[in-house]
């Protein structure tokens, strides 16, 4: 049975009691929320991984992806890029390579790491049709949908999968007038291409009950990949968009009734002043499925530093209800990223979650500990308290104070350590709580 079914049953797996004691929440309320659809806990039954909760009342998580690009192949690369990301703090991981041999860098990734691994199986799919035919758009259905059982014979635990493009969509973005920023999304490209040439409807939304059995097979978290997702702040919230978002948040609701692991997938590239509004859009429509979002990135020029522009996103993504970001590095529109684009990548990411969680789920505690580490100059608690304790050490220690209970930013000038001793009483007992 997949943790939807367990769930209905009245069952609380074991995968549903260890998300609860991470979340320091009740097994039984992870069971309802699962059984609604509110949570997903990606799991392929044909791999263990570490366990992890997405949705409704938990921490937001964050994803890592990594993957070959048709120009740079280099296993031993995306193997060490898999193991970084996991000692950086990323939640989840996605494979989403595109060059070599396919097969063989999901298994050496799969193998390489505990976190759990996602994927998008219309790069592998498009890729094995250029190779087979010479031509994207002979892809096969048949092909299509033995690359979707393979990848989850191998073990991925949750599938971007592009079913909300359709005829529908695809007619709104012509009656638009295209886009600023066109299409950005590599597997939602090749479909619409492929839509286009052959004049025909999107098999994964047409034969969507067919990706469900596969997927529910192997209790794999079907992620309703978002196409059309708009790569340019000026396409946010287009016509397009919309609704494909809409497309999927019904196929969502279809997925979950036939017992599967259903989860929808958000922009992109989106103001400030819409985030909001898409995210509240996202969870009205699809009765509260988990949300996954890329970034969003929240300006269009700030290459080279788009993984701030993607954490400012994020934060104001979580902060109203995003469960998952996915995140972005600063080689964003530049290139491939290498292993420190993955670890910075994932620790804005890490930042952002946290700062949307502060308010999303008033957690506050830990920052409220630090505050006090601060005020009372206790380094060691300061460096077990932070996100990234050990480079706030190193940073510190490269540039020693004379007196050292200060840092070299204040040095005999230190506010706290001038002040501290006018309120010793009040330090006494613990300050203000």
């Amino acid at each position: 049975m997949t943790q939807v079914e367990s769930a209905r049953k009245g069952i609380i797996t074991k995968e549903m009691e260890e998300v609860a004691r991470s979340e320091n929440a009740s097994a039984d309320r992870i069971r309802e929320l699962i059984a609604e659809g509110k949570i997903v806990i990606p799991n392929n039954i044909n791999r263990k991984a570490r366990i992890v909760g997405i949705g409704k009342g938990l921490r937001t998580k964050v994803n890592a992806s990594i993957g070959t690009s048709s120009d740079i192949v280099d296993l031993k690369a995306e193997v060490e890029k898999a193991k970084a990301a996991e000692d950086a703090g990323a939640d989840t991981l996605m494979e989403l390579s595109v060059g070599g041999d396919l097969d063989t860098i999901r298994k050496e990734v799969l193998r390489s790491t505990g976190l759990t691994v996602g994927s998008v199986p219309l790069y592998q799919a498009f890729k094995e049709a250029i190779e087979k035919y010479h031509d994207p758009n002979k892809l096969t259905e048949e092909l299509l949908f033995d690359v979707l059982e393979r990848q989850c014979a191998d073990g991925i635990s949750f599938m971007a999968v592009h079913c909300g493009i359709n005829r529908l969509t695809i007619e709104r973005l012509n009656r638009q007038g295209y886009r600023y920023g066109g299409l950005v999304s590599r597997g939602g490209s090749y479909m619409v291409g492929w839509m286009l040439k052959n004049n025909r409807e999107n098999p994964l939304y047409e034969n969507f009950d067919r990706v469900v059995s596969i997927l529910k097979k192997y209790d794999c978290v079907l992620s309703l990949g978002n196409g059309l997702r708009a790569g340019a702040v000026h396409d946010s919230l287009d016509r397009a968009q919309v609704q494909e978002l809409l497309i999927n948040c019904e196929l969502a609701e279809a997925g979950l009734e036939m017992g599967c692991q259903m989860m929808c997938e958000g922009p992109g590239h989106l103001p400030l002043d819409d985030i909001e509004a898409n995210v509240k859009l996202q969870k009205r429509m699809s009765n509260d499925a988990p949300f996954y979002v890329l970034g969003p990135l929240t300006t269009d020029i700030a290459a080279g530093y788009d993984h701030i522009s993607a954490a400012i996103g994020a934060a104001e993504a979580a902060r109203y209800g995003a469960d998952l970001i996915c995140y972005v590095t600063p080689a964003e529109h530049l290139a491939l990223p290498d292993r420190d684009d993955v670890v910075e990548g994932v620790r804005a990411a890490r930042i952002a979650a946290h700062a949307g969680d502060m308010v999303k789920l008033g957690r506050k505690e830990r920052d409220m500990a630090m505050s006090k580490a601060r005020r009372d100059l206790k380094w060691e608690d300061q460096y077990r308290l932070g996100l990234f304790g050990e480079r706030a050490s190193e940073i510190r220690a490269s540039r020693a104070p004379e007196e050292p209970a200060t840092c070299t930013m204040c040095g005999s000038f230190c506010a706290l350590e001038n002040v501290g001793s006018y309120f010793k009483e009040s330090l006494k007992n613990g300050g203000k709580s």
